[in-house]
This record gives structure tokens, sequence and C-alpha cells, in this order.
């Protein structure tokens, strides 16, 4: 089998990575394959904090999975999915990026609405503080036979030093006529008023930090595997 040549600039999908750590994991193992057949409907988690994970999903007819990822390394980490949706099929994606340090944490997707009908939904959230770098690459790709198709991307960054960087890049390539997709991505920093509010009511500044990051991502993780949570919550925690 001839070898996967390495990720360069030129290749879209990696222009934010760290292409030395890259080499130092390359070559990759080939991509995990999930089916999901018509009708059944999966759910699976994610914990990682380092290295390169690729996912290829294919979602039979009105088949419907969703997918939690924690991606909190120190290093380099990378979750690459690959997901395409048949007839009345549904995809949601619940991704959350926590680090500092020079860690550099990236989610990519492409979700192929191939057939009528398919719906997705991809919220991700990244909390980076010291130098880390959080970024978001996805691509909702819909085909002239995907009417009635409804996708969304939401993308939020939140910074908590001015060295740290998040890059965010939803796109929307769509040739049906007949659907609804939409995208947004923001980039902040924690509201100082809020802080205010919480430490007049008698919270550390630690407190209110950990509380108003906490809020930050749990909309990603409502109704997940309860071990996200601790392990998300632990990552904040390592960043205090």
């Amino acid at each position: 089998m001839m070898a996967v040549a390495l990720p360069t600039r030129r290749d879209e999908a990696w222009r934010y990575s760290d292409l030395d750590a890259v080499a130092r994991l390359w070559p990759v193992p080939p991509a995990i394959v999930i089916d999901v057949p018509a009708g059944a409907s999966e759910t699976r988690h994610l914990i990682t904090d380092a290295g390169i994970y690729d996912f290829a999903v294919t979602l039979a007819p009105s088949a419907r999975f969703e997918f939690h990822v924690l991606n909190a390394g120190a290093g380099y980490g990378r979750v690459a999915i690959d997901v395409t949706l048949h007839d009345g099929a549904h995809f949601e994606l619940g991704g959350v990026q926590i680090g500092g340090g020079d860690a550099n944490l990236e989610i990519a997707t492409t979700v192929r609405h191939v057939a009528p009908n398919a719906t997705s939904r991809q919220t991700v959230r990244s909390i980076l503080g010291g130098k880390a770098t959080g970024s978001y690459l996805g691509k909702v790709a819909v085909s002239r036979d995907a009417q009635k198709t409804d996708a969304s991307q939401s993308v939020r960054a939140m910074l908590l030093t001015r060295t740290a960087t998040a890059n965010a890049k939803p796109e929307l390539e769509i040739f049906a006529d007949d659907v609804k997709c939409a995208h947004g991505a923001a980039v902040g920093e924690l509201d100082k008023n809020a802080l205010f509010y919480l430490a007049s009511r008698g919270l550390a500044p630690a407190e209110a930090r950990t509380l108003l990051l906490r809020a930050f991502v749990a909309e990603v993780f409502e109704g997940a595997d309860p071990s996200l949570g601790a392990a998300a919550l632990a990552a904040l925690g390592r960043l205090a």
C-alpha cells in the first residue's frame, strides 16, 4: 500500500496544524469506520489529550448519530470526522476544546448531505489560555439531490490570554436550492461585568471564572456521558 504523504500548508484542512508535531505522529492509523444502519440510533464519545483521530461515518436512511468530543491535550490533538448522510438521517456533533501552554487543538469536519431530508447540527466551543491554538475547520457539502437539507454550525471560542489563538472556518458548499443552512463563529473573552457581578455575590475570582467557563461549554455536553463533563472540569482546573 502506498504511504500517504505528509500534509503541507497547501492542504486546506491542515492550514493551522502544528506540522512538526504531525510529522512525529505520522503515519496515523486508518480512519475508524462507523456505519449506522437504516432507522438505527447510535451515540459515541471521545476524550483525547493528544494524537490524531480520524472517523469515517455513514448514516443510512433515517439513521441518527450523536458524537461528543473533548479535545483537551497539552500538545497536539486533532479529531477529523467525515460524515455522509442519506435520506432523513441526522448527525449531531458536540465538541469542546480546552488547552493551555503551547497546545495546538483541532476539530475538522466534512458533512456530506447526499440525499433529501437529512439534518446536521455542529456545536463547537473552545477555551484557550497561554499560547494555545484552537481551530475548527468544518465543511457542509449539499449535493443537488439533497433537497430539504437542514444544517447548522455554531462555533465559539473563549480566549483567556492575549497570546492564545482561535481559528474558525465554517464552510457551506450548496448545490441544492431548497435547503436551510446556517453557520456562525465568534471569538471573545470572559465578560468582565459578569465576573464583577459574581464577585459582588461573594465568589472568589477563581470560582467566578470557573463558573462562567463551565456555563460556556455546558450546552455542548448536555445529556451526554457524565465522564465528558468531569473530564472537561478537570481540564479547566489545569488552566487555572
